[in-house]
């Protein structure tokens, strides 16, 4: 199975409205793996591995984020292979 893996780097109104909590329900709805974590500077980073059409769905999911988001911003990169067995909050 082909797998693709990204970080993402999602800035704008994006902790304090559960933008993590309902990262992690998106993601477990489409298969992906990986974490998300706070940042000093306010925004979310994300490491996510999925089938590619799941990632792209995930992407445009993070674009958006939850009701009360405001994502001003996202920066894409691709990652090497890492292994995850689901989607955690750290």
């Amino acid at each position: 199975m082909r797998k693709r893996y990204v970080s993402l780097i999602i800035a704008g109104r994006v902790q304090g409205v559960g933008f993590r909590y309902a990262a992690r329900t998106a993601a477990s709805q489409l298969g992906i793996t990986g974490f998300a974590q706070n940042q000093f500077n306010g925004s979310v980073y994300i490491e996510a591995c999925g089938k590619p059409e799941k990632l792209d769905e995930f992407v445009l999911w993070c674009r958006r984020g939850p009701a009360m988001a405001r994502v001003t911003q996202v920066i894409i990169n691709q990652l090497p292979p890492f292994e995850a067995t689901q989607f955690s909050i750290r």
